[in-house]
């Protein structure tokens, strides 16, 4: 039976395979940009949980979240917070985000800001980058390791950051031989049943190298969470559904800036 990762790669790639603009003008037209603001090292600052907050509007899953969200208002809440950086969603028919609600959450911030969507091409990643993001996600179960080669490194030739996503250690493996494999967020939602599993971030974390920036995703509801990844060696972790539903998303936020744990000093 499909996942709901199988329905959205599937009308990525075809959205892909219709895309007829030359890869080369859009490389071009991400060089002549400024630099972005080093979304890798913001989670390194400081010696706290870094929290990356997303605006994020609904979810597959769970359906509305926070629909009529203002990105720009939002995303200065969570830096006044503390945020370390921003994750924002710009896939549309799933989860309702945009390339505008990108450019309209940064403008209103100085931190680093993720496009989390799912990149399947070469012209997906310099989207990425001209839209205003610091850092683009690469989901290790939707690509081939060519496919995972070639886009990190086309990321990093553009000046992106890349978080490279994965759920167990056979997909750690493949994040690791990556170009971008020091910075790799480890997903708890099972890709099948959609359920959280809270054990597989801390089980992954230490199959994990030295010098490898960590951040865990999904399933993060608070402290106590927090708590327990950053024992486990987390550097960070992305939070949204936890943030866009609270009624004080700042104040949500601001309890889960711990303090790191000894492995991810």
């Amino acid at each position: 039976m499909a996942t709901y990762l199988d329905r959205i790669l599937d009308r990525h790639r075809a959205d892909a395979a219709a895309d007829e603009r030359r890869t080369e003008d859009l490389v071009q037209a991400a060089g002549e940009l400024p630099p972005t603001r080093g979304f890798r090292s913001a989670l390194l600052a400081g010696t706290e949980l870094a929290v990356i907050s997303e605006v994020k509007r609904r979810s597959p899953s769970k359906g509305d979240l926070f629909a009529d969200l203002d990105p720009a208002a939002l995303a200065a809440d969570y830096q006044a917070a503390g945020a370390s950086c921003l994750s924002v969603l710009t896939d549309g028919e799933s989860f309702g985000g945009s390339a505008d609600d990108l450019a309209a959450a940064r403008a209103a911030v100085s931190v680093p800001v993720l496009r989390k969507d799912f990149t399947v091409s070469a012209n997906d990643v310099c989207d990425a980058r001209l839209m205003g993001a610091d850092c683009v996600l690469l989901i290790v179960a939707a690509l081939s390791d060519g496919e995972l080669g070639e886009l990190s490194a086309l990321a990093v030739q553009i000046g992106l950051d890349v978080l490279v996503e994965v759920h167990d250690e056979a997909e750690l493996e493949r994040a690791l031989a990556t170009t971008a494999g020091d910075l790799v967020g480890v997903n708890q939602r099972d890709l099948v049943t959609f359920e959280v599993d809270t054990a597989r971030a801390v089980r992954v974390a230490a199959a994990m190298p030295a010098g490898t920036v960590r951040v865990a995703e999904s399933g993060v509801r608070g402290r106590d969470d927090a708590l327990a990844l950053a024992a486990a060696g987390y550097h960070a972790v992305l939070v949204g559904e936890h943030l866009v539903t609270a009624a004080d998303p700042g104040a949500a936020l601001a309890a889960l800036r711990v303090p790191r744990g000894p492995r991810g000093g």
